[in-house]
């Protein structure tokens, strides 16, 4: 039982006030720029004609009866806006919101992803849904908490600090006792959050930093239909559709009579240059579809560099910014003794889902476009296809449901898209829309490719002196937003939209150059981003945007410079490292490695790497034992290590999976994934043409979480990603005296690189 008190404006702790652009388009919230975390305190300074500023996604979602319903039914309703996309965030945020209300977390029931029910959280994305959401939720609960209680303390002519709650029963010290379900009458919560009332104190805490058992997990487990791969309603009918043999194409003629007249085809749908067929059996309209693919005549223009060309072309492609994102000139006089340089590339990288992207959608007889999706920005895409399909916004009503799996923007959007142009066609039945693999991994929006250039001038004493960082890269971040000229199917239509020309995303959160300045402090460090718009092949938001090419180029660098230098890497990082949460992780996972051997094995080599995702995220810390075959090139990864500081941990064990799966992931990029193309179209177009990680080639990893409590909540999803790609590197190194600067680290270059002596 929890005794209750009137608390004080309060602050967390170690609180710092970022900023993001925040991605939502619709009204009022145009390029909004607001605050991460805000506690009472610091709402109290708003300027007297402003409104406070609120923790969380509570400032744009700032009515307390928009996150929170208490139920007649002894049950409390959770409405979120950020989606399950497999990262566990609904176990975590259900877990915070138990744990302010004081109820058993039994009782909760969680909305998450309905346009037209839950307030609107932008795109989950960027490792934001702790941070954001979960701190909504904390602050939102302890106030509606503080509310409930306030109620009972009316009604007993009691003061609030006498009172105790226990599973949402309240009970005053003269033995009275009311149920949270007793005092919610009316519009008891239709009110502005304040953000002034504090959570709870952390030894306090029943839910948040215990590992509980995701809620999503027992339907999966004993194979219900949870995705939307397999979402089956009544009266449903099928749609493919056929894309062109290149991006630049242009439908010239298509013979739709043989395929109309096909068995169970509803109806084949031509506008423009989008080709689709609707038939009532999911095989009846592949079939379909194949023949209108054979009779089909495109105009193809052939404007592409190849994948081994891509990175000289990105070195001479007109850059659309040039802009130096840290600029800090040396202030001392130290000569330089010698400068030491390198380049490291990225390739284009696939999301590569398992279950290719789908969507169901119903344009109801109401005029109401009703569309199941998995996509991670039900708003922003249903803004998009409301302006594609030339609706009222209020008209398209997304209702998220889980996908097979991808963190970033796959393919789940332009489903959603496509089934929604060929519903709009068949009134009052559902159209389930799903991709094939080829079309999948052809036309998904990829992982941009990335050139990073480093420079490093050092003191006689080995001192870096002067850092300097040159990144060239394609745009992450082409999400629908809002714009259809962002979904693939809207650029061939009749009336085509165009695609809006992207971005780069600011600080702290950057998106091109995402972790590109290191965290290290350098005498003098510069770090310019060379941002390119054109784009050779479509490419789009994947798992840590650039900072997965950033981390690994800076954290391979450090170890290059400690290997010119002869020193231990890890001491030479902590040289520079001055954070204390940064050199703990790094610490703790060198005490995982354990010592190095005394008598080092041959071709055997262990490897150490380290970032805080953006800056302002999770601290995480990776080291690999690998062994590489020098005849075959083949790296064998033996054993895994992590070391994390997420902030207060909710979930300890869901932090650990993100973790796990951010480093396999990412080991698969490093060591197999590459995008191939010719001038003219996508060469990977199945598991063969593009190779993932094998279950047999997963290393056992083993995680150590700092926990923080108190302090703000970490996101983790991306926060592996980096780190572990430069970890393998440096590992490598350590074993055969070759540095890998290209990913992926295949054995043919492996090969090539131990036959040029290449250090």
């Amino acid at each position: 039982m929890s005794k209750v008190s009137n608390p004080p404006h309060h602050r967390l702790p170690g609180l710092a006030t970022l900023n993001r652009r925040s991605l939502l388009k619709t009204a009022g919230y145009l390029s909004l720029q607001f605050p991460l975390l805000l506690s009472g305190q610091e709402a109290l300074s708003a300027g007297a004609n402003e409104p406070v500023r609120l923790p969380g996604d509570l400032q744009t979602n700032r009515t307390l009866s928009a996150w929170l319903r208490v139920n007649a039914d002894q049950t409390i309703t959770l409405l979120v806006g950020k989606v399950e996309l497999g990262q566990g965030v609904l176990t975590a945020v259900g877990q915070v919101c138990a744990e302010e209300l004081d109820v058993d977390i039994s009782r909760i029931r969680i909305t998450s992803g309905d346009t037209r029910l839950v307030p609107n959280e932008g795109v989950t994305a960027g490792s934001f849904s702790m941070p954001y959401c979960a701190t909504a939720v904390q602050y939102a609960s302890a106030e509606v908490r503080h509310i409930l209680l306030s109620l009972a303390a009316e009604k007993w002519s009691l003061p609030i600090d006498s009172l105790q709650v226990k599973d949402g029963v309240i009970a005053s010290s003269t033995g009275q006792t009311l149920t949270y379900w007793d005092l919610v009458l009316g519009g008891a919560l239709e009110r502005e959050a304040t953000g002034a009332i504090a959570p709870k104190d952390p030894s306090l805490y029943r839910y948040i930093g215990q590992s509980m058992p995701r809620i999503d997990f027992p339907l999966k487990m004993t194979g219900q239909s949870i995705f939307v791969q397999e979402l089956r309603l009544p009266g449903m009918l099928h749609a493919r559709v056929v894309r062109p043999p290149s991006y630049r194409s242009r439908l010239l003629s298509v013979n739709v009579s043989r395929a109309q007249a096909m068995p169970g085809v509803v109806k084949v749908v031509r506008n423009g240059s989008f080709l689709g067929v609707i038939a009532k059996r999911e095989s009846q309209a592949d079939a379909a579809s194949r023949v209108l693919e054979k009779s089909a005549k495109w105009q193809t223009d052939t404007q592409m560099p190849t994948h081994d060309g891509i990175f000289d072309w990105l070195l001479k492609a007109p850059t659309h910014t040039v802009k130096a994102i840290k600029s800090q000139a040396r202030a001392s006089a130290e000569v330089v003794s010698q400068v030491l340089e390198a380049t490291y590339q990225r390739p284009f990288h696939m999301h590569a889902s398992i279950g290719t992207s789908c969507a169901v959608a119903t344009f109801t007889h109401d005029g109401d476009m009703v569309i199941q999706l998995h996509s991670q920005s039900v708003f922003e895409t249903g803004l998009s296809i409301a302006k594609m399909l030339g609706l009222p916004a209020n008209k398209v009503h997304c209702k998220h449901m889980q996908g097979a799996g991808c963190y970033g923007h796959n393919m789940a959007d332009d489903a959603a898209a496509d089934a929604a142009l060929l519903a709009k066609e068949v009134m009052g039945s559902p159209v389930r829309l799903q991709y094939t693999r080829a079309q999948e991994h052809q036309w998904e929006p990829y992982g941009s490719a990335m050139v990073v250039k480093t420079q490093a001038s050092l003191s006689a004493s080995g001192e870096i002196l002067d850092w300097d960082l040159k990144l060239w890269s394609n745009p992450h971040q082409v999400r629908p937003n809002g714009d259809p000229g962002n979904l693939l199917s809207a650029r061939y239509l009749e009336k085509p939209f165009d695609l809006v020309i992207p971005e780069n995303g600011g600080p702290p959160n950057y998106a091109a150059d995402r972790n590109a300045i290191a965290l290290y402090e350098f005498k003098g460090h510069k770090v310019t981003t060379n941002f390119i718009t054109e784009m050779p092949v479509r490419a789009s938001s994947t798992r840590g945007l650039g900072a997965y090419a950033n981390v690994f180029s800076i954290e391979s660098f450090m170890d290059e410079v400690a290997a010119k230098l002869q020193v231990d890497p890890i001491e030479h990082r902590l040289r520079y490292l001055k954070d204390t949460r940064a050199r703990d992780v790094l610490q703790k996972v060198t005490s995982l490695l354990g010592p190095k051997p005394v008598v080092k094995a041959p071709n055997m080599g262990r490897g150490v790497a380290f970032a805080r995702y953006k800056n302002i995220a999770c601290y995480c810390a990776v080291a690999f034992e690998v062994e590489v075959n020098p005849q075959t090139g083949l790296i064998r990864v033996l054993k895994a290590y992590v070391a994390a500081d997420a902030g207060q941990l909710v979930n300890p064990d869901g932090v650990k999976n993100q973790l796990e799966g951010g480093l396999i992931q990412s080991l698969s990029w490093t060591l197999k994934e590459e995008v191939k193309f010719n001038d003219t179209t996508i060469l990977s177009e199945d598991w063969a043409s593009y190779p993932i990680l094998r279950f047999s080639e997963v290393p056992p990893v083993h995680i150590e979480l700092i926990n923080r409590p108190g302090m703000p909540f970490l996101g983790a999803g991306e926060a592996a990603q980096g780190p572990t790609s430069a970890a393998l590197a440096n590992a490598v190194f350590d074993a055969i005296g070759v540095r890998l600067r290209r990913i992926p680290f295949t054995p043919e270059r492996v090969r090539e690189g131990m036959a040029k002596g290449q250090r």
